[in-house]
This record gives structure tokens, sequence and C-alpha cells, in this order.
């Protein structure tokens, strides 16, 4: 059946008859999978629980309930066959997804980010640096600095450029991003700037959460009173909205600023009657084929052909920033002339008296393009709330645990990383941050997460809860819940067959007491301050393979049923139940668990361990983590060996950090990490070995505070494209000798507060492409070759 849908779905072509057939075959599956899962779950106790007649007889029940239920599903079948022949519907296949759109796992590792953040602002610089000399200038009054423009244009990537401007860094003590959106409320979003001021510690988040509206807005004018600080307020639909929120922002003549983004000229040009405003751009010709080439795969293969008629295309985008880089997305997937006609043709169905391309029909069919597999994907970034800057783990994880990737040679985090480089690719997606040349943060524009909602609710793919309305549909097996989630708790959800549910609401509590509603589901994830204990009912959460917990003290033991179980993420300090040793299935552990876990080893299909401290990992035979990629220790002493470490023959990335003021032990083990490609350490390094693995190709060391020079040893690595180094040395001279970092291409210095000469020979770092030099205070010179180097100097 689900072959048969992804190749029903990419045959639909807008046909609603189709469309309405496809979503009933599609509920069908559903409930099979539903049905089989009960079966399944049932037969296992039964087998180790035959104990009683009177239990016999209760399950005996529920196997004729399951037999009901197929003989029901059966004739539900029979009628959709009889409605394919009513339709017409003909000529589908059994070879599904096999296109072209589907080849994302050989495209992983040749994605760039480099210029991802540099893109939209082709054209736009002199933009940046007028609203910064506007930001900056010698003006005491608390002053609102409004852009204004339509949505695509590029508002929060300008907002961005310039909160993240070194210059605002070091100007404004105190900074704060919120997002408002058409439907916010005031007290989250005060909490909000509340947090990124003060910090996020529990006994912050507690004070907050007792609060009334007015007491917030006392405690942020008390906070802010005293400081210069900058708030972007991004997304403001009704100027209400900024009217709810200013008297929380104090003047107190320092030159403190609000930066607001919005769509509506009204509310920019009353936000601040003296305050600046910016109406932003639209692209010039020149700027949009600049921009459309920059995003486009392999301009080479564009013939003079396909050229005219890009050209054609990109000038009916009208300079629209989003419009050009979908586009460009789009076509870089299609492959001749013939293919890009095809494109133009669908894009031109839709233009009427020879306007410009609206923007959600390119996204619309940017979207028709994506495989099955990838529209899922694609459309599990509605869930979130508007905006969100979402972890692209945690992303990655959310889909293997929903099926979306598929299982084969390949492991399914590097498929399901292609797949979310496939989408970045396509620019639906957009990589906010990165480290070590991956993406770690994400999200979408706002125009896509509102097509991604729009198409989800078409396919019943999931259900928002609405408070208003106090409904949410019985037949999605995914429920969001963004706010007022324990009026979502006291609807009738007896029936459901969930196989997600999500709650966003920070302060709903007593989720648990409704976890027979849950028996189904795949991912339970709770972004919320839950606090307390969970009951050992989560035991019976048989098919669960994502938990996702915050402020939570103690796992019970039941927690080791748990066998399907991929991911389980803890935040906060948690006792962790040694039952957790017995999750075969465990992909991800992340939590600081304040206990130890000995018996860890067990763990065999772990892949990340994030979270553990030395003391838990020195009585660990880590032996049999053959599947180990990465490791995450803090609390590291010197009194402590580390050695065992190099047991783990298959670890690819490997952080290690010190307790405050301890040195780290002998570190001669890395050596033995035959495949270990990522080495960060942060902590005092008494010596640094003579070896390291030829395989590392990044490394990022501070607070070493070494007394020799480092280069020598570093510069003989033969694979070393990345080096940061923040307080790594306290001496006045570094020497990189003759063909020494031979495959260097970004270095960055920070922090040597006593570094005096840099000696750099003729033949060393031959492949450097960027150099960031920061806080060397007593640097006389760069080594003249280095000047030519694309440099970020602060």
């Amino acid at each position: 059946m689900q072959s048969f849908l992804n190749d029903a779905e990419q045959k639909q072509s807008g046909d609603q008859r189709v469309e309405r057939w496809v979503f009933e075959i599609n509920s069908i599956a559903n409930d099979s999978v539903a049905i089989l899962e009960t079966y399944s779950f049932e037969a296992g106790k039964r087998a180790s629980r035959l104990k009683a007649c009177a239990c016999i007889c209760r399950k005996e029940k529920k196997f004729y309930n399951v037999s009901k239920e197929i003989q029901s599903l059966k004739q539900r079948i029979k009628d959709i066959s009889r409605k394919r022949e009513t339709y017409g519907i003909t000529n589908f296949n059994s070879n599904a997804g096999e296109g072209p759109s589907n080849q994302v796992t050989t495209l992983r590792r040749t994605t760039s980010y480099v210029d991802d953040h540099d893109y939209i602002f082709v054209g736009l610089k002199e933009v940046v640096q007028t609203l910064l000399v506007e930001l900056l200038k010698a003006e005491p009054r608390r002053s609102v600095l409004s852009i204004y423009g339509m949505g695509g244009l590029g508002k929060t990537t300008l907002a961005e450029k310039l909160y993240n401007s070194p210059d605002t860094v070091s100007s404004f003590p105190a900074r704060a991003w919120i997002c408002v959106s058409q439907e916010f409320k005031k007290m989250d979003l005060l909490r909000n700037i509340i947090k990124s001021i003060q910090g996020r510690t529990k006994e912050t988040l507690d004070l907050l959460e007792r609060m009334t509206e007015r007491d917030l807005e006392i405690h942020l004018r008390d906070l802010l009173k005293e400081r210069k600080y900058l708030v972007v307020v991004d997304d403001v639909w009704q100027r209400e909205a900024w009217e709810s929120l200013k008297r929380a922002f104090p003047d107190s003549k320092n030159g403190s600023r609000v930066i607001i983004t919005t769509r509506k000229e009204e509310v920019a040009e009353r936000a601040d009657n003296r305050g600046f405003v910016h109406k932003l751009r639209f692209l010039s010709q020149e700027e949009s084929w600049d921009l459309f080439c920059r995003k486009l795969l392999d301009v080479q293969a564009m013939d003079p052909h396909m050229e005219i008629l890009a050209l054609v295309m990109v000038d009916k985008c009208r300079g629209l920033p989003l419009a050009i880089v979908v586009l460009s997305g789009l076509l870089s997937h299609k492959k001749g002339l013939n293919e890009w006609k095809k494109v133009k043709d669908h894009l031109w169905k839709n233009i009427k008296h020879d306007k410009s391309i609206e923007i959600s029909n390119i996204l619309s069919l940017s979207y028709n393009d994506l495989s099955t597999a990838l529209k899922q994907c694609f459309l599990y970034f509605g869930i979130f709330p508007d905006d969100q800057l979402l972890g692209a783990d945690n992303i990655i994880r959310l889909w293997m645990a929903e099926g979306f990737i598929p299982r084969g040679e390949e492991r399914m985090e590097d498929v399901a990383e292609g797949f979310l480089n496939e989408l970045i690719r396509r620019s639906l997606v957009q990589a906010v941050d990165t480290f070590w040349e991956k993406v770690t943060e994400c999200r979408v524009h706002d125009l896509l997460h509102e097509l991604a909602i729009e198409k989800a609710l078409e396919l019943n793919f999931f259900d928002i809860y609405d408070p208003r309305s106090h409904s949410i549909s019985s037949l999605c097996i995914r429920h969001v819940i963004h706010s007022e989630g324990e009026r979502y708790l006291s609807l009738d959800l007896s029936n459901l067959k969930l196989r997600s549910i999500m709650f966003f609401d920070p302060y709903i509590c007593n989720v648990f007491q409704h976890i027979d509603v849950f028996r189904h589901i795949y991912v339970l994830y709770l972004d919320i301050n839950e606090g307390g204990v969970i009951p050992d009912a989560i035991g019976s959460l048989y098919h669960l393979k994502l938990l996702r917990l915050t402020g939570i003290r103690r796992l019970p033991s039941s927690i080791g049923n748990l066998k399907n179980l991929q991911t389980l993420c803890v935040g906060g300090l948690c006792e962790l139940s040694s039952k957790t040793a017995e999750l075969i299935n465990l992909r991800h552990l992340e939590a600081e668990y304040s206990e130890p876990l000995v018996r860890i080893s067990n763990l065999i299909s772990l892949q990340v361990l994030q979270g553990v401290s030395c003391d838990q990992w020195k009585d660990v035979d880590p032996v049999d983590l053959v599947n180990l990629r990465e490791l995450r220790m803090n609390d590291i002493k010197k009194s402590y060996s580390l050695n065992n470490i190099s047991s783990l023959k298959n670890l690819s990335t490997l952080t290690l950090f010190c307790r405050r003021g301890q040195s780290f032990p002998s570190l001669e083990f890395v050596y033995c990490c035959e495949k270990l490609q990522k080495l960060r350490l942060e902590g005092r390094i008494e010596k640094l070995p003579d070896l390291f693995p030829k395989s590392i190709t990044m490394m990022l060391l501070s607070y070493s505070v070494l007394k020799t020079d480092p280069m020598p040893i570093l510069g003989m690595l033969p694979n070393l494209r990345y080096l940061y180094l923040f307080r790594v040395y306290e001496g006045q001279e570094i020497t990189c000798s003759d063909n020494s970092f031979s495959q260097l291409e970004f270095l960055s210095l920070y922090d040597l507060e006593n570094l005096e000469t840099w000696h750099l020979a003729t033949s060393a770092m031959p492949l450097i492409k960027s150099l960031c030099i920061d806080d060397c205070p007593n640097l006389k010179e760069i080594p003249e070759r280095m000047k030519d180097v694309e440099l970020l100097k602060r």
C-alpha cells in the first residue's frame, strides 16, 4: 500500500478525485499499522504472561477486537478499489519514487553552506552599512528602527545581520530577539526577552512561571533600566503588538535600540514618531541574475538557450529574493532545456496580464517536485512554532522515528542528513548555523512554514490543536499542541490512533495522567517544564522510538520496556534507571544523569552519547560499543584515565570538557582512535600528544594554556582542514615550518594575549582560504602571504 501510495501521490497532478482517493488509502494504511502494532504488542505480552484464566479471557477479547477491525479494513479496501474504477484512475505501478528527486543520499557531502548567509545580500550590503550607522549613532534616546517590506524580501535576514554584527555585539551588552507573528501572547514574549537577558537557569524559569503579566513587565523594565540594550521584535503584524510591549522597554537615555520587522507599512511608520523607517527594496535585474546564478548548482551546464529561458523566469520574479533562490533550487534539479521549459510552462499558467510570478506558485511547484520522502520531511517543519530555530540533529532524529528515512546500507543518520541538505539546496529550508561543516541549526521562512501547514492539513499529515474551537482531527495520526495543552487533554482522546504527539506549551502539566491515549505513539515530544517524576506507566508505550523530556528528576525502571526506543533526550540533571541499559535499539542518548551507568556497554546500537561525566565513564568497558560515532564527556579530572576511549574503533567525533580548573590526564590514547575526524578539547593540557590520528580533519582546542608552541605537532596532521585555537598558548611566538598544514583551509586564532610573532614558512598552509584573528593584542604583524587570504580581523 505504501509503495502504491508513493506512485499515486506523484501522479495526482491536482485532480481532486485522485487526491481524495489517495487520502482515503492513506487513512487505511495508517489504521493498518496501528492494528498490526496492537496485535504484536498484545501477542508479546500474552506469550510472557499466561498466568490466569481471567487474564487469558481479557486478551482473547482484545484479539477478537483486532480481528473485527481487520475485517472492517478489508471492506474499506474493497470500497476503495471500486472507487478507482468509478473515477477511472489508471496507470499506477509499483516503481514508486524512482525518479531523480529520490537520488538525494549521494548529494549529502557535496553541499557547501559558506555563502548561505551572504547570498540574500546581493546588492543590499550598502543597506546593512546604512542601518548600522543609524543603530550605532550617538543618540541617547531609546529609538526604534523599523524595517518593512513584503514577505520574501529578507527582512529577518537583514535584522540578523545587524543583530550579529561585531560592532553591534560590542556596543550593546544586553541583546534579545523575539518573534511576534500573527498570534502572540504578551506573557510569552516578555518571558522570552527576560530569558535572553537573564539566562535560563532553573531559578529564573521557576520565577517567571509564577509571575503575572504585570510582574513580568516590571521585572523586564528593572532588568533593562541600567543597561544599554538591543531588542529585535521580528515579524510584527499589528500595531497593537508593539504598543503592548513598548512599556516594558525603558528609556534610560543610554542609546538603547529596538529593531522591528514587519510586512505592514503602517506598523513601521507608527512604531516611533522620531524613529528610523527603512523600506526594503526589490533587487535589480542584474542583482537578481547574480543571486540566481549563485544558488544554481551547475552554472556551466546552462547552455545559451537555457540561459535565455532562465533570464525570462528570473525577470518575472521581479526582484524578490526568496522567489529567486527557490526557482534556482528547483531548476538545479532539472536537466536540459526541455525540463526547464516544463517549469516555465507550469509557472506561466498562473501569470495574468504580464504580471510577475506569484511566489506561492513557485513555492508550490518546488514542493510538488520533491519525492514522497522529502515531502514528508518538509511538511514536518510545519509542526514547529513559526520562526523557531530548530536543531538539525533534533529534526533528523524525529524523521527517523516517524519512519521517513529508508533503511539500507547507509546509516539512517547519514541519509537523513542528506535529506536535510537537499531541502537546503532547494532553498526550502534555511541553514542558520553550521559547525564543523555540518548544519547545526535551521528554520523555514514564514511563507514556506505557511505552505507546509496548508499541505499538511490537506493530506491530514498532522493537525494543530486550535483552542478557540476546542477541536482537533480524530483521523490524524499526529497531534501538535502549541498552547492551552490542558484544554487539549480534556478532550475525548480515547479512540485515537496517534503516532506522535508534540507539546510546545511550556506550562502544561499532568500529561502522563493520560498515558493510555498514547499507546500507539512513535514520538512523545514534550518541550515543556513538566518537572517531577515520570510514572511507571511510560513503560507501556511499547512502540515509542523517540522520547524527549525536560525538567524530569527521575526516569522509572519501566523505561527498560521501550525496546524500540531510538532516541532518549532528557533536559536537566536526571536520575536515570539502570534499566536504560536494556534499550537495545537506542541510537542517541542525551542526558545529564546523576548515577553511574556501568552497563552502558550493553547499548550496542548506540551512535551518539552526550552528557556523560567522567565519574560515570571511568568504570565503563566500551569494547562492545562498536557503533558509537560521537562521544561528549564532561567534568574530566586529571586523576581519571581516559584510555578506554581507545576501544571505540568507529569513533569519529570526540568532545571532552575538563572540570573547571582541572587538567586533562594523558591524551596519548587519542592516537589509537583510527577513525577520529573531529576533536574538541576544552581544558588545561600539560603536554600535547606527539601523535594524533592521521584521520583528523577538524580540531578545536580551548583553555589549553600550553607552555610550548603547538604548531609543530599540529602542522604534521596530513588531513587537517579546520583549526580553531582559543586561549591555547601562553608563549610569544608560533612557528609554521615548511610543508606544514598541507591541507589546512580555515584557521582561527582567538585570545592569544602574549602572542607577538608568527613565523610562516613559504610552503606552509598552501591551501588556506580563511583566517580569523580575534583578541591577539600584541601580535605585531600578520605574515605577508596571509594578507591575501579572506581575512576576518577584529
